[in-house]
């Protein structure tokens, strides 16, 4: 119902009642005098056709109980019926708990709780001025005249009619009849702009069914705004139902007038009157459009109403256009919600929230991040691809963004020196994407890396290279036989060393040392150190210690002999477990741990880089890990590794891991360009030899623990 019927009805409704009341009482004294007319009809005109014409609220609803409270005060006493007492003590009702409910109430009414909805939906059908004053109106009538009279059934017939003249529908059903549209001969007309959400958001107001075309989402439409007289294209972008009337909204911008320009436009456009236009040729623009931006969005984080003909999931790439900018985001969470229109109409929609990148630099192969948010209702589309980028030499690709041609690319000397970490479960992709990263830096001809593998997987994996054992197993075996000899020596000694002791702790420490040289100074590029079958958890311990302390010695004296050196730990929480994952006691495992963490703290100064493999951070010593500046995690699903890597990637992204898919994994850190953190999809990798798939691997060879 429209403001301009209300208006029109208000009028004559009140010219019809003096009439009316002027015949059946034979004067205008009524109007003063009479509680039907002052209390009943006339406030019902005037309170349901100008201050609540659609519904009341509680304040309301307490207005109109004050209103007929006084009236009924009014109300001599010998009219003071059973009745009246009766409307006085629902008036009563209606303003207390009406009152109350302004108080109370903090939330939208479907929010509340239960008793809180019954009470306000019920005060609001009782309070509204049709029920209230009606009631006052007929009451007030049989008062005066008496029921059956033919001055009652007058008032009563008029009564009737104002009440049917009220009902939406037929209230519509008039305005149409007596509309005459200006544009009802032109079947390209579909309605007229009659609100603007934003600068390019419009609704529009379609015409009735028999009076237009069919409407539907995404049909490209056009009109003239009288606002600023320039002709605008659109995109209808949703439907509604709204007072039993039928709505759309569209979306205008600078985008759609740039992509939809060679449609031609329509001749003599009325101001403000909306045209169907043909559809289009152009089709990239619908098949990339995922939705627009809305409300509380920011400059690090948009989000988005999902509108669109394509599907969309986690980790794609979205472009936004930013002062000029096209600005990239990455998908990470979707979200459904309810929005009210207007009073109880409601609409379900999607919101999809996305972080930024930034603006792809082309030049420097990376994302710069962009100070600035867009704006609302600015459309959101999937990113287009880019012209496949040159690396350099010290780069290599590790993997995209999922369905796009946006490289990932790492830096190797960054990786290696700045030390790197890789998480994720059995199954995701981790042990896989780790062994090819290692392929990569041993293409270097001066990187050696030494691979510290309890699981027994890496030599028959890199059974194509020859990896070589930085020990053997015969040495090996010969040095445990010294360690235990040394063990029980002490404990025979009250836990003190003997000369004994010292000499064998000298020899043990003169043979590792004397074959990390030779395979340092030797052209074995991949070596593995892993430990004999042997069960004396104190003996291993110290064996691993007197390695890596003799490492760190010879990076230090000797810088390597020119090597660069990547010692990676393969299921990490056996070699460098948190303290209290480690099994045996504080005193034995710490020295240990110590020794990588000088490897940690110090290796970048000696060439000396890690890479930290492990499924998940709680059981891994936090002094190395917090030592890596380049970070790889895929999928986790507990929360002491969420928080960790929420330290890396921030918490807007760290809440995709446990959605990531195989081969998918977040990255961040020194050795990727742009430092920002962002979801990537690692190819699908071959290794030679390969029987069985990464998770079958694993499954086949559980890790041995120290």
């Amino acid at each position: 119902m429209s403001k301009k019927y209300r208006l029109t009805l208000i009028a004559l409704s009140l010219l019809i009642l003096l009439a009316v009341g002027r015949i059946i009482t034979g004067g205008f004294d009524f109007v003063l005098d009479d509680f039907w007319f002052a209390s009943g009809l006339l406030l019902l005109i005037l309170l349901s056709l100008i201050d609540q014409p659609h519904f009341s609220k509680d304040s309301n609803v307490f207005v109109n109980a004050i209103a007929a409270g006084i009236s009924l005060l009014l109300v001599e006493n010998s009219n003071r019926d059973s009745v009246f007492y009766i409307f006085f003590s629902v008036t009563g009702y209606l303003a207390i708990s009406s009152y109350v409910l302004m108080w109370v109430r903090q939330r939208s009414l479907d929010s509340e709780s239960r008793y809180v909805r019954l009470i306000s939906r019920l005060n609001r059908e009782l309070g509204k001025p049709l029920t209230l004053f009606s009631f006052f109106f007929v009451w007030g009538a049989v008062q005066q005249f008496g029921a059956g009279t033919s001055e009652f059934n007058a008032l009563l017939a008029y009564w009737m009619i104002f009440l049917l003249l009220n009902i939406p529908s037929v209230a519509t059903t008039i305005e149409d009849f007596f509309t005459e549209n200006p544009n009802s001969e032109d079947r390209n007309a579909i309605g007229q702009i009659f609100g603007v959400q934003s600068k390019n958001t419009f609704l529009v107001k379609l015409l009735p069914p028999s009076k237009r075309s069919a409407v539907k989402l995404f049909d490209l439409v056009e009109f003239k705004y009288s606002m600023d007289d320039r002709t605008r294209k659109c995109l209808v972008l949703d439907t509604y139902l709204l007072n039993q009337e039928q709505w759309v909204k569209v979306l205008s911008n600078r985008q759609i007038d740039e992509t939809f320009h060679d449609v031609t436009p329509v001749e003599n456009a009325v101001l403000d009157v909306v045209y169907k236009l043909p559809p289009s040729t152009e089709t990239d623009f619908l098949d990339r459009l995922v939705g627009i931006v809305t409300d509380d969005s920011r400059i690090g984080k948009i989000r988005f109403v999902y509108n669109s003909k394509t599907s969309v999931k986690d980790g794609q790439l979205l472009e936004v256009d930013v002062d000029g900018k096209a600005v990239l985001y990455q998908l990470v969470e979707g979200l459904t919600k309810i929005e009210t229109l207007e009073h109880k109409n409601q609409s379900g929609l999607i919101v999809g929230e996305a972080i930024q990148l930034g603006t792809w630099d082309k030049t420097k192969l990376q994302f710069e991040q962009f100070g600035w948010v867009p704006s609302v209702n600015a459309p959101v589309f999937l990113a287009a691809d880019i012209d496949a980028p040159n690396l350099q030499n010290d780069e290599f690709e590790i993997g995209k963004i999922p369905d796009t041609n946006y490289p990932v690319a790492m830096n190797k000397s960054d990786a290696l020196s700045h030390h790197m970490a890789i998480v994720g479960v059995t199954g995701t992709g981790k042990s896989v994407f780790a062994r090819n990263l290692l392929r990569e830096f041993i293409s270097d001809p001066d990187v050696k890396v030494i691979c510290v593998d309890f699981t027994g997987e890496y030599v028959g994996k890199f059974s194509d290279l020859d990896p070589t054992e930085v020990i053997p197993t015969e040495t090996s075996s010969e040095l445990f036989k010294k360690i235990d000899t040394i063990e029980r020596t002490i404990a025979d000694n009250y836990n003190k060393d003997n000369d004994a002791s010292l000499i064998l702790k000298k020899e043990v420490a003169t043979t590792v040392n004397q074959k990390l040289e030779e395979y340092l100074k030797g052209d074995d590029q991949l070596a593995i150190f892993e430990l004999p079958d042997v069960e004396n958890t104190s003996g291993v311990l110290t064996y691993t210690k007197t390695f890596f302390r003799n490492l760190f010695y010879l990076a230090k004296k000797h810088n390597n002999y020119g090597k660069r050196v990547c010692l990676v730990l393969e299921e990490a929480h056996t070699v460098v477990p948190e303290w209290n994952f480690s099994g045996v006691s504080d005193k034995i495992s710490q020295p240990l741990i110590n020794s990588i963490a000088q490897i940690a703290l110090q290796g970048r100064k000696y060439n000396v880089g890690l890479v930290v493999i492990a499924q998940r951070t709680a059981n891994v010593s936090k002094t190395i890990l917090t030592q890596c500046n380049t970070m790889v995690s895929f999928q986790v699903f507990d929360k002491t590794s969420s928080d960790f890597m929420a330290n890396y990637f921030g918490q807007d992204i760290v809440s995709s891991l446990p959605k990531l898919k195989t081969r998918q994994a977040i990255a961040a850190g020194k050795a990727f360009r742009g430092g920002v953190p962002l979801i990537f999809e690692v190819p699908e990798i071959t290794e030679p030899g390969s029987v069985y798939s990464a998770a079958e691997e694993n499954a086949l060879t559980p890790p041995k623990t120290i």
